[in-house]
């Protein structure tokens, strides 16, 4: 089960959030091998005053940025997968987004299976119930 957290710069657009929502459930499921019933997305805005890269404000660059967490389980998928999807991911939300900070981020979280899951159910548990 992905969970999917995107921090965009900016003011909150629900018609953009729920298009980029779409996109990234997609790309995950397909680039990531996920199911897209179990894939969560959250999708939330910082005003470009209050986000920071080397001490100045996105507002004085005059860029946007964004930081994409996706939390997979543990040794579900291989350094080629997720170095793939950081490639399209990036790709992907800087057309989307326009002229991005190249300090947008993608963090691909390896969580452990015992750890992490949904509905009060961890991933381990999922696994046995196969």
């Amino acid at each position: 089960m992905p969970g999917i957290d995107l921090t965009l710069s900016g003011t909150p657009d629900p018609a953009q959030a729920r298009h980029i929502a779409k996109t990234l459930t997609a790309l995950t499921c397909r680039v990531l091998d996920k199911e897209e019933q179990r894939t969560m997305v959250q999708i939330r805005y910082l005003p470009r005053e209050q986000w920071f890269i080397a001490g100045r404000s996105l507002a004085e660059l005059d860029r946007d940025s964004f930081r994409l967490v996706v939390t997979v389980t543990d040794e579900t998928n291989t350094k080629q997968q997720k170095a793939d999807y950081q490639d399209r991911a990036f790709q992907e939300l800087s057309r989307l987004l326009g002229d991005v900070h190249p300090h947008s981020n993608i963090h691909i979280v390896d969580c452990r299976a015992a750890a992490y899951g949904y509905g009060g159910i961890s991933q381990e548990a999922y696994s046995y119930r196969g």
